[in-house]
């Protein structure tokens, strides 16, 4: 299964599994994983604006869950007022039971996103979890994905290492020695412990690949995990993994849920599609962000949206409030539009001073007596220059974003309302 960050694919996909075994362990076990299952579901007053009516897994509908890795924990870190929680990781999952297919997309934390839906406040998608917790995050990735999210699922990398650790470790093959924050990882085939595990999904900048090698480990340590957590000797084990998950994660998904996805949907996820939905680097006032391209995200948004049986689109949808976003974010004319604006610019200013050495050439053509007269003609210059700051006009979204404040909401965020960051926020760089 290739996916993209951390462990959480494994507590909607083995979690279910394991609660279905866990039932041959007697009455006993079952209570156990009733009770664990309890304490880690968290209802949201939130519904998605996309859905007439919501979703009902009793009933086999497709739906679609995100699944956030929150970094809040796990190797020396620790969540306090002046530095909140994040998503270090975003999945969204599809799943649909008549077609037993699944899609998981993986999110770039990077991807510049609008925090608010008003056009105007934008940040990078991970900080969504920081400005108002899962129901806001919920909120910015199904603006952005333009499809209902209906459920969620949390897990804190402290639970990473908990799982790992239940689960007896799991076996690597390191290409790279590496130390990260005191941990010490060498090179070589070795069984690691939920630390060193967490180390080795976390580590990006001692891999000359950098955050592409990370992708690619986190998914090996997901793939391992969620192997062992669907075995028989895993499931024996039921009371170490269901503490760890109960210790370590948040989900609004019910027992009942749980139950219904295993046995209902269990063959959706033996076939998987993997997508990952990324964007071109750019720095905007100092700070890097990913800038997605509006066909790629035009087809990912169908793609799911096929997946769970809604209309698809013929083009993305363009927020009222800022003709620059869409869906809820900043869209591609960050890609070219500068060297375009540069160019019609020139173009403008071509077309303009031919016009206006025509027109004298035209009313004056064979003396230059008349040319005191001249003054008494910009009048025709001045309508021109009445258009020119038109084509500015439109650039003015692109290079001035100083309209948006810091929300007031959240004192984390009046602290940096005065770092003149023309309104893109640049907390947690």
């Amino acid at each position: 299964m290739r996916l993209y960050q951390k462990i959480i694919v494994g507590i909607l996909t083995a979690l279910a599994l394991v609660v279905a075994g866990i039932t041959a362990y007697g009455m006993q076990a079952l209570d156990d994983a009733n009770s664990a299952i309890n304490n880690i579901n968290e209802e949201i007053n939130r519904r998605s604006g996309k859905r007439d009516k919501e979703v009902s897994i009793a009933d086999r509908e497709p739906f679609s869950i995100l699944l956030l890795g929150v970094d809040s924990g796990g190797l020396g870190r620790k969540e306090d007022d002046e530095d909140p929680a994040r998503t270090d990781s975003m999945m969204v999952v599809t799943v649909n039971p008549e077609k037993e297919e699944s899609t998981i997309v993986s999110l770039e934390r990077d991807i510049m996103a609008d925090m608010l839906d008003d056009g105007q406040t934008f940040d990078k998608l991970n900080h969504a979890y920081a400005y108002d917790g899962v129901s806001l995050t919920m909120d910015v990735v199904e603006q952005l994905l333009d499809i209902p999210i209906d459920h969620y699922a949390t897990i804190n990398l402290q639970g990473m290492t908990d799982l790992i650790d239940a689960m007896g470790g799991i076996e690597v093959d390191n290409k790279i020695d590496f130390t990260l924050e005191g941990v010490h990882v060498p090179d070589g085939k070795h069984k690691l412990d939920g630390e060193k595990g967490l180390a080795y999904a976390r580590m990006r900048k001692d891999d000359p690949e950098g955050d592409i090698g990370r992708q690619r480990r986190q998914r090996e340590v997901v793939t391992k995990i969620v192997d062992k957590l669907v075995s028989i000797d895993s499931v024996s084990n039921y009371r170490s993994l269901l503490n760890a998950v109960e210790e370590n994660s948040k989900t609004d998904l019910s027992w009942n849920d749980m139950l219904d996805i295993a046995s209902n949907y269990y063959p959706a996820f033996d076939n998987v599609e993997q997508e990952q939905l990324q964007g071109q680097n750019q720095m905007i006032n100092g700070v890097s962000y990913q800038i997605l391209g509006m066909n790629e995200l035009l087809d990912l948004q169908n793609q799911l949206k096929r997946e769970l049986e809604l209309p698809t689109s013929e083009e993305l949808e363009i927020d009222p409030q800022n003709e620059y976003s869409q869906n809820g974010f900043i869209g591609n004319q960050f890609y070219d539009d500068s060297d375009e604006t540069d160019s019609q610019e020139d173009d403008e200013q071509e077309s303009e001073n031919p016009n206006e050495a025509e027109d004298p050439n035209e009313e004056n053509p064979e003396t230059q007596e008349q040319e005191p007269e001249l003054p008494t003609e910009p009048q025709e210059p001045d309508e021109t220059q009445e258009q020119e700051p038109q084509a500015p006009q439109e650039e003015v979204p692109q290079e001035n974003y100083e309209q948006p404040a810091i929300p007031s909401y959240d004192p984390v965020y009046e602290q940096e309302a005065d770092t003149g960051n023309n309104g893109l926020f640049n907390v947690y760089q």
